[in-house]
């Protein structure tokens, strides 16, 4: 017999780790080709059926507090209340975050307010309330001034801002997470009665989202 028909250990060896290679070499291909068909189908459904960002709208807002301690430190509370609303008919939304907090000609008055994260289904809408409250909130030298012409123009006009994230839920499978922006306009009568009576908003508005 010549030395060549002689297989050595290592020969022996090398030969079963290229089948050991290509074993896990094949199972790698068919858990990607898995992976890959099922993510593919995630997104042809997302595709068609194109989820609708959530509505929504400023019900009620009341400012009960806006007083400057200097020229530049601004105690605040305010008191409103939001709807929300899921426009998916096949799709639910769970919130994981929601900060809300007002802002007024730039400038943020309030700290931000967190509030509890919940699960919206198909179609379905939801009141939340929120107070929001500054305790010497650094202001520009120029506010006592802007809520003087406001106060003469007989209107007074807030913004309340909310920001979060969202997951959508189709079924059993969720999607990952989502940030999201709600821009909400309140433009108030602005008479002499701060700090005896509050700001109230007129009628209820629709915010913008973004996401």
């Amino acid at each position: 017999m010549s030395r060549e028909d002689v297989k050595s250990p290592k020969h022996c060896a090398n030969k079963q780790q290229l089948k050991l290679d290509k074993r896990y070499k094949k199972l790698f291909l068919a858990a990607s080709a898995t992976l890959s068909t099922i993510s593919l189908l995630i997104l042809l459904l997302w595709l068609i059926l194109r989820p609708s960002k959530p509505e929504f709208a400023l019900r009620q807002a009341d400012v009960y507090q806006l007083n400057l301690i200097d020229l530049h430190l601004l105690n605040s509370s305010i008191q409103l209340t939001l709807s929300s609303k899921n426009p998916n008919k096949k799709m639910g939304i769970f919130y994981d975050q929601l900060q809300v907090y007002a802002a007024y000609k730039g400038q943020q008055i309030t700290m931000g307010t967190s509030l509890p994260g919940f699960y919206q289904g198909q179609e379905e809408s939801n009141l939340l309330t929120a107070f929001l409250a500054g305790s010497s909130v650094p202001v520009a030298p120029s506010f006592g001034y802007e809520v003087g012409r406001d106060q003469s123009a007989g209107r007074f006009v807030l913004k309340i801002k909310a920001m979060g994230r969202l997951r959508w839920k189709l079924g059993s499978w969720v999607s990952g997470r989502y940030r999201f922006n709600v821009d909400c306009v309140a433009v108030m009568p602005f008479g002499p009665t701060l700090p005896t009576a509050p700001l109230t908003l007129s009628q209820p508005t629709r915010c913008s989202t973004t996401l």
